[in-house]
């Protein structure tokens, strides 16, 4: 299904986090936290996705540059969602978190092999 490992990656990352936002309560700040969490998940791998299919090398930067940012994106709205200090739940978040640290470290290593 997917011709990099890293897409393979970064879609898992992306179910992972749609199945951990099904667990959390549903609160005005929690439903809008989530919507955003959601969309830069699937972000990270739909950019790098199109970076493989680049048309030149400005377009892969750009791209890449997108994925880092949907990675930052769901760091930051991983820390904004109430658990409610449900231990399994808070688990969960700080895996996504790392998850989501590792991945932006790997596209900012990409950048820097590009030439940033």
């Amino acid at each position: 299904m997917f011709e990099h490992p890293l897409e393979e990656r970064a879609f898992q990352f992306a179910k992972r986090v749609r199945a951990f936002t099904r667990m959390i309560k549903r609160d005005v700040e929690n439903i809008e936290d989530i919507k955003q969490l959601v969309r830069a998940s699937g972000s990270v791998g739909a950019n790098y996705i199109e970076a493989n299919e680049s048309l030149g090398r400005a377009d892969l930067r750009m791209r890449i540059k997108i994925s880092r940012k949907e990675a930052k994106e769901a760091i930051h709205f991983l820390g904004l969602l109430q658990t409610f200090e449900v231990p399994e739940l808070e688990n969960e978040r700080e895996f996504l978190v790392n998850e989501a640290i590792q991945l932006k470290k790997i596209f900012s290593k990409m950048l820097n092999n590009l030439g940033e």
